[in-house]
């Protein structure tokens, strides 16, 4: 009988997997998700209004100079990402001490005032909100959503079968699965973000130094195997593997018009994005 069950769900669940399986945009790595963008991004609202609650007095007024100038990095990127359609909203939140930004799927952008530093400048954060937005291009958060399912499926199942406590086998789970797909989505973002910020005319090289200032403004960084993310020297690595790439989709682009185009843009009295 036991092994009647695990066979019908062995073979349940590889029909499952197999016929969720989609092609990720840009970088064409095949994965598991069944949660359709609209399920993604109805679930994002509960955590956008949670953000906007928890940094209520401290996000910066549409018409503040960080803020415009946020905006004038979005407005080069969302064109060339494909997301044009979406609700994009930026929030600068001002907190010195927290290097971090972030895009909620449905195009919900916070940026901390803190990450702006070392940025540095207009090219630096450019590759901070293109990885960013590559998240949402990419679908990542249902990704994570459909493999934390399925490790909880797993762990349920094994728990029936074994009738023992599977509190060890999720962590081994989460050491050799879902971390490990935490970075995969990490690099993917970068080389997502790099062409993206490539096509809209930003040099792609500016993000080697993004992540060199970041490596040296990072205090300690636990080794890559126990971590989400990829330790920056690997970042650098693929990031300069990528770079011929990035520096053709640029030149494709025919970007020296354009960065002319937008460097008189520039010079208006901070005009308003037209997205």
């Amino acid at each position: 009988m036991c092994r009647r069950f695990v066979g019908v769900v062995v073979f349940a669940g590889g029909t499952f997997y197999v016929y969720n399986l989609e092609t990720v945009p840009v970088s064409g790595r095949r994965r598991f998700n069944f949660f359709s963008p609209e399920m993604e991004a109805q679930m994002a609202q509960q955590a956008y209004a949670e953000v906007k609650g928890s940094y209520q007095g401290q996000i910066l007024s549409s018409y503040h100079p960080t803020t415009r100038y946020v905006k004038r990095v979005m407005d080069r990127l969302v064109p060339v990402s494909g997301l044009q359609d979406l609700n994009w909203e930026v929030f600068v939140i001002k907190d010195d001490s927290v290097k971090n930004a972030f895009v909620i799927p449905g195009g919900k952008v916070f940026v901390f005032s803190g990450i702006l530093g070392i940025c540095g400048d207009e090219g630096g954060l450019a590759t901070v909100m293109s990885h960013e937005i590559a998240h949402t291009v990419a679908h990542h958060a249902s990704e994570t959503m459909s493999k934390s399912f399925l490790t909880i499926v797993g762990l349920l199942v094994l728990s029936i079968v074994s009738g023992t406590d599977t509190s060890f086998l999720g962590n081994v789970m989460d050491l050799v699965y879902l971390r490990p797909g935490s970075r995969r989505q990490e690099a993917e973002a970068d080389y997502i973000g790099l062409m993206m910020m490539a096509e809209a005319c930003y040099d792609p090289s500016k993000a080697v130094g993004l992540w060199q200032r970041m490596e040296k403004a990072k205090e300690f960084e636990m080794p890559q195997f126990l971590s989400t993310h990829p330790t920056h020297k690997n970042r650098i690595q693929n990031i300069k593997e990528w770079l011929p790439e990035a520096l053709q989709k640029m030149e494709n682009s025919e970007c020296t018009g354009r960065t002319m185009d937008y460097a008189l843009e520039f010079r208006k009295a901070f005009g308003y994005p037209n997205w």
